[in-house]
């Protein structure tokens, strides 16, 4: 079933196209990663969906409703964590969690504890005097507080240390194996990588890539290590072979996956001691297939 779905999306601010035909679709359940370099046009998507802004063509709806008229409703089930949390500056970062708590009905107070703990955050300090790490911290804290379906997470781990990341990935999980439904948008690309079923790239206002991590393979290559023991002559003759590195008897190279078959045929013909194929990274994935859709010199970066 779809949780959260638009459909042909734009959005114009004048002359300029932020969201050019926009297509998302979430299903319950799933974690997705919406990812893409800054200004590519994902935290324009997300305010749609949030209903702050309005499409100026094409639809975005959340449980069946649409996202500009039916807001209301439609946050009573949502969570939604930005990048640069702003809190009330006069009241402790318990008071802003238990504030949020009551908006849903005053439940889940031991969930609240719980994460307060775990997240490592002192809850009766004002929150004028929080870093931004901490004023993250308040934010996802009321977020997996709430028994929401679905949790629209816009960079949230910005300013987290290493260990707080950990600590945010688990709460991921832990919401996924509940049955909720997570778009996370993010430029740390392993963390996209360990959390979510399926990818979204966008650029310049265009999804140029989905699926999820296997299916998008395809988009690079495998690195390969390869020790025989004879000498292999000639693997530069494949096309499909790249950065070819010799020491010895050891070969390191690049691979494109349509001609790793013929390749390790070819290969074996050299007795073959040891064979390491690390598969590509996101980040990989990500990095090679923008710089192909680059136009002009055109540089991005997260």
């Amino acid at each position: 079933m779809a949780i959260l779905k638009t459909m042909n999306l734009k959005k114009r601010f004048g002359k300029f196209t932020a969201l050019d035909g926009i297509n998302i679709e979430l299903n319950e359940g799933e974690v997705y990663g919406f990812i893409g370099p800054n200004g590519a046009g994902k935290s324009t998507t997300i305010r749609i969906l949030l209903g702050i802004l309005k499409a100026t063509t094409g639809e975005a709806e959340i449980f069946g409703k649409n996202a500009w008229s039916d807001a209301v409703e439609i946050h009573k089930r949502l969570a939604y964590v930005p990048g640069d949390v702003n809190l009330w500056p006069n009241l402790t970062g318990g008071e802003v969690i238990d504030l949020f708590i009551q908006l849903r009905g005053g439940k889940h107070k031991n969930k609240r504890e719980e994460l307060i703990k775990k997240f490592d955050l002192d809850p009766t300090k004002k929150c004028r005097t929080y870093s931004k790490g901490n004023r993250q911290k308040v934010a996802l804290i009321s977020a997996f507080s709430s028994d929401a379906d679905l949790y629209i997470l816009d960079e949230p781990t910005s300013g987290l240390d290493p260990l707080m990341e950990q600590i945010f990935q688990e709460c991921v999980l832990e919401a996924k194996q509940a049955g909720k439904t997570v778009l996370l948008s993010s430029h740390i690309l392993s963390e996209v990588e360990k959390l979510c079923d399926r990818i979204g790239i966008i650029r310049q206002g265009q999804i140029i890539e989905t699926g999820s991590l296997a299916e998008l393979r395809h988009l690079t290559r495998t690195h390969l290590l390869v020790e025989t023991k004879q000498p292999v002559p000639s693997i530069q003759q494949f096309d499909g072979v790249y950065d070819v590195a010799e020491k010895g008897q050891e070969l390191s190279f690049q691979i494109d996956t349509e001609v790793l078959n013929d390749v390790l045929q070819y290969l074996s013909q050299f007795a073959i001691v040891k064979l390491e194929s690390s598969p590509p990274t996101l980040e990989e994935m990500f990095m090679r297939h923008y710089e192909n859709q680059g136009s002009g010199g055109e540089k991005g970066g997260f």
